[in-house]
């Protein structure tokens, strides 16, 4: 028997009906600017709706919903005397909650359209006038329609994965596709035996059995090939610091190229949502922030290699020789040690057992849809974790967050803590952690043990997930480059004293340098380096000026 189970990633295939874009405003002059501009550049790829009664906008909506269709966007104004822009959007809520929300506010009304973030879950707002609409209206649209696409489910026609629920290379599987941000649907097999699963169906018809990474990708179309056999900057990892390095290395004029021996993105791209980066009020996923950042390496000519790592290092003169996962060999000027970190593994007896089946490191997106009116546990009391939490919040029937510290307040965000707190199906059992599982073939029970007391006692879960800190991709350069005793990469200052022969240049090693010469890291792989993405980011940037400073002798 399959089960089938829709898991929406971004959408390739074309809708039979073009979503929908509504304008609501009472002003017929305004309204009539709002038609003009959206039927200008959006007519191609969706229907423009608009109307001057808040009342008529509803009606609409349900009109879409009884046809099965749905609305992209809803531009709406805030003063109107029939019912505000705000009463509108909390009624849309329930009929739309994907749709994107745009705010049309004079400048007195900009302190409600800010209260609307929280209150109704706002996207933008513009201030009236937007002229000209270049400039003030159609990048503000663009960026919300490239994330509403991201996540709208067209009539299915795409990449079929069928296999067993929780069977550890199923999950491997899916999770890959996620993280590649490509459309799929989860059939569900209760035969666990089976030569034939997991496999993998495309829509030209052909059928991969248990297929690698590599031969999904090439599959795909989405497998890249090296250039050349030389580049000025290559980056080994494809987390936020080394796609932020991509970035301004590319633009700069230097020859780069990045590595990731899984998907770009990092720790950060399977976070369901990130709400404290700058630049993002409604808060942005971790797989929408790496597509965005992935095209634009691309768009300045940077180069990206997937599935594919950095294994080996050494150097050739003032070159760098880095070997990789496909048994291939490339040089470089310089390298950018960006491989980010992994998460422990639950010590706890019998979790080896079901890793892939029922216990997760990390990852999340792809098990979401499966959780629906299930109790799920998350291990940990770190910002991730609570991003996990308010997550499966929105699928699992309950929630329950073991956390070793007395409260979340230790580790946390504030503005996390306080979301939690307020999320009604979301259980946090402080000074708690796991002793041991438990089931058949697959996760069944958790036995806890409160760190406190000593009190022990057993809940039952089908699913949890862990975030209980890291530690760095680092073993593969063995003695290359100097680490201290958790495996942080020492760069700058912190190699005093610790310099060999293998330095021989007449200066220091900088800010972001490591013991090799022209070899540099940055990120979470970094010792000392602040673990948050915004820094992360930071340095990858600096760390392109430093490589830039190197290659000109400075």
């Amino acid at each position: 028997m399959r089960r089938p189970t829709l898991v929406a990633m971004t959408a390739s295939a074309p809708p039979r009906h073009r979503p929908a874009l509504l304008a609501v405003d009472d002003d017929a002059h305004v309204l009539r600017a709002v038609r003009r501009d959206l039927l200008s550049v959006y007519a191609d790829r969706y229907r423009v709706l608009s109307t001057t009664s808040p009342a008529d906008g509803l009606r609409i909506l349900d009109r879409l919903a009884d046809r099965g269709e749905e609305p992209a966007l809803l531009l709406v104004d805030q003063r109107m005397p029939e019912m505000t822009g705000m009463e509108f959007f909390a009624e849309s809520l329930n009929r739309f909650p994907s749709a994107r929300r745009v705010l049309l506010t004079g400048y007195a009304d900009t302190a409600v359209a800010i209260d609307a973030i929280n209150e109704v879950k706002l996207h933008h707002y513009l201030v009236k006038p937007w002229e000209p609409p270049a400039e003030r209206l159609y990048p503000v649209l663009d960026d919300l329609l490239a994330e509403w696409q991201s996540t709208y489910e067209p009539p299915y026609e795409g990449i079929r994965v069928v296999g067993h629920r929780f069977s550890p290379a199923t999950h491997q599987l899916r999770d890959f596709l996620t993280r590649l941000l490509q459309p799929f649907r989860f059939v569900d097999v209760d035969e666990t035996g089976s030569d034939e699963v997991p496999a993998v169906e495309l829509p030209d018809g052909r059928r991969l059995v248990r297929p690698t990474r590599t031969e999904l990708m090439a599959a795909l179309g989405l497998r890249g090939e090296l250039s050349r056999p030389h580049y000025d900057l290559v980056i080994a990892g494809g987390g936020p610091t080394g796609l932020a390095a991509a970035v301004y290395g590319a633009s700069e004029g230097l020859a780069t190229l990045l590595l990731d021996a899984h998907v770009p993105g990092g720790q950060a791209g399977t976070s369901s949502r990130i709400e404290n980066y700058l630049g993002f009020p409604a808060g942005v996923s971790g797989a929408e922030l790496t597509r965005r950042a992935v095209a634009q390496a691309r768009r300045f000519g940077a180069e990206l290699l997937a599935p594919v790592g950095a294994v080996s290092l050494r150097r050739a003169g003032r070159a760098h020789l880095i070997g990789l996962s496909d048994g291939r060999e490339i040089g470089a000027g310089s390298v950018l040690l960006a491989t980010g970190l992994s998460y422990h593994r639950l010590a706890a007896d019998g979790c080896d057992r079901f890793e892939g089946a029922g216990i997760y490191y990390g990852s999340t997106n792809s098990e979401a849809a499966l959780c629906a009116g299930q109790h799920v546990v998350i291990v940990g009391g770190a910002n991730s974790a609570g991003q996990a939490a308010l997550h499966f919040a929105k699928h699992a029937e309950q929630v329950t967050m073991l956390v070793r510290a007395p409260s979340l307040a230790t580790r946390m965000s504030r503005y996390l803590v306080d979301e939690i707190d307020g999320t009604p199906n979301i259980e946090v059992r402080a000074t708690t952690e796991v002793e041991s599982v438990s089931g058949a073939a697959h996760l069944e029970r958790i036995t806890l043990c409160d760190n406190r007391t000593g009190t022990v006692d057993e809940i039952a879960a089908e699913s949890m997930f862990s975030f209980i800190g890291a530690r760095p991709r680092t073993g593969w350069l063995a003695d290359t480059v100097r680490r201290d005793t958790g495996g942080y990469l020492l760069t700058g200052s912190a190699l005093a004293g610790l310099l060999d022969e293998t330095w021989d240049l007449p200066r220091e090693p900088m800010l972001l340098e490591t013991s090799a010469p022209g070899v540099f890291a940055a990120g979470d792989v970094r010792a000392d380096s602040v673990k948050r993405i915004a820094s992360a980011v930071g340095e990858g940037a600096l760390a392109v000026t430093q490589i830039h400073q190197h290659a000109a002798g400075v």
